[in-house]
């Protein structure tokens, strides 16, 4: 008997987990819907409105006068790990 159903269950397996999957996974949409937060807060500034804030506040609180001597080549990266670093992971060395 147990041969037969082993077969049965084989050849009608994706008719039996579809249903199955379907009902687990409206559970867990519920679950979450209630469980969790859908609040998103409301910000005035766009990303990249930020961003150009960020960059002019790092402009303006550089100062101008101060410039490193081209014979020193401080702009030249010593390894190629240092070619493409973002500035605000740069040392103050």
């Amino acid at each position: 008997m147990l041969p037969l159903l082993l077969a049965v269950l084989r050849s009608y397996a994706p008719y039996i987990t579809l249903p199955v999957a379907a009902v687990i996974g409206i559970i867990g949409y519920k679950v979450e819907g209630l469980v969790s937060d859908k609040y998103t807060p409301y910000e005035k500034s766009s990303i990249e409105e930020k961003r150009e804030e960020r960059l002019l506040d790092e402009n303006l609180s550089k100062d101008s006068i101060e410039v490193d001597s081209l014979k020193l080549k401080k702009f030249v990266p010593r390894t190629i790990f240092e070619k493409n670093v973002s500035p605000s992971l740069l040392s103050k060395n």
